[in-house]
């Protein structure tokens, strides 16, 4: 017996893994990813200067995970683009909050009370879309780890991955945000969950999928929420990943860095002493010293 069993939870794990996400919580989905472009710089002058290539940045924050977890497993990266009403829910929601007069459908969406819940609304969306390519993994390679692991973690952080091409979209070029070597929380969450739906999915982790469902989302709800109504950048999984990665991966040590400018310091003020003079180089100089005195 699992754990929701036992907090008969089991019913209400059921009921909310079956709960369909089309349209409100692709709707909210949405709203938030159109929200980040947004909010990036020059993104209301590029919609203004070239409404495609705005449009076009908004469909990869929208659909990214599904272009690359398409490519990942060899379909057609446009397979999702057949799928018209969501295609045209994104695009209506797009265009509402970079040209809906006066604002006032962006005012309404980011009002923060409002937009917590479309926060919450979203990490729905993104737990089902792990589970969901981890699953579409395992039905394609049956014994692949990896590629399973793969798939989900880009089908919960496929625009965070994408976020260089976009920012190409965009006539942007900052490769120092690559979100492999910075990862933000929801790319390292999915990273995580992925690894947990894996072990589920091949029957290492003794819990249903619609419970491990449950409980992620709600881990992911109130991590997510939390950070985005106090404006914080910083990870739950820090103190953890502080504590365990010194053991197993090292630490950058500082030390040698130190001693290498300490010891370059050191040379720059004291500067290695002249050559000493032999004795006949003395007497030839104090006798050249004496000729010019007696001139």
């Amino acid at each position: 017996m699992d754990l929701a069993g036992a907090l008969q939870l089991g019913e209400l794990a059921a009921a909310f893994a079956a709960l369909p996400v089309f349209p409100l919580f692709d709707a909210a989905y949405f709203i938030v990813s159109v929200l980040y472009l947004k909010y990036e710089p020059g993104a209301m002058e590029m919609s203004r200067k070239s409404p495609f290539a705005s449009w076009l940045c908004a469909m990869l924050h929208c659909f990214g995970s599904y272009i690359l977890a398409d490519l990942l497993l060899g379909e057609a990266p446009i397979h999702y683009f057949s799928n018209n009403s969501s295609v045209i829910l994104a695009t209506a929601i797009w265009y509402l909050i970079f040209f809906c007069p006066m604002n006032l459908f962006y005012k309404c969406v980011s009002f923060l009370p409002v937009k917590l819940i479309f926060v919450a609304m979203k990490e729905v969306v993104r737990v089902r879309k792990i589970a969901a390519g981890v699953h579409h993994a395992h039905h394609q390679y049956h014994h692949g780890w990896f590629i399973m692991m793969a798939t989900g973690w880009v089908k919960g952080s496929g625009v965070a991955l994408m976020s260089n091409f976009e920012q190409l979209l965009r006539g942007v070029w900052k490769p120092e945000t690559n979100e492999i070597l910075h990862m933000s929380f929801p790319t390292k969450a999915s990273l995580y969950g992925t690894v947990l739906f894996t072990l589920q999915q091949t029957h290492w982790l003794p819990v249903s999928e619609a419970n491990l469902i449950f409980f992620f989302t709600m881990f992911m709800i109130v991590c997510k929420v939390f950070m985005t109504a106090t404006h914080s950048h910083a990870s739950p999984f820090a103190p953890v990943e502080g504590f365990i990665c010194p053991v197993f991966f090292g630490s950058v040590s500082s030390g040698h860095t130190s001693h290498d400018q300490h010891g370059a310091s050191h040379e720059v003020s004291h500067p290695p002493p002249p050559p000493v003079k032999s004795k006949e180089e003395l007497n030839e100089g104090t006798r050249k010293r004496k000729a010019k005195k007696a001139e």
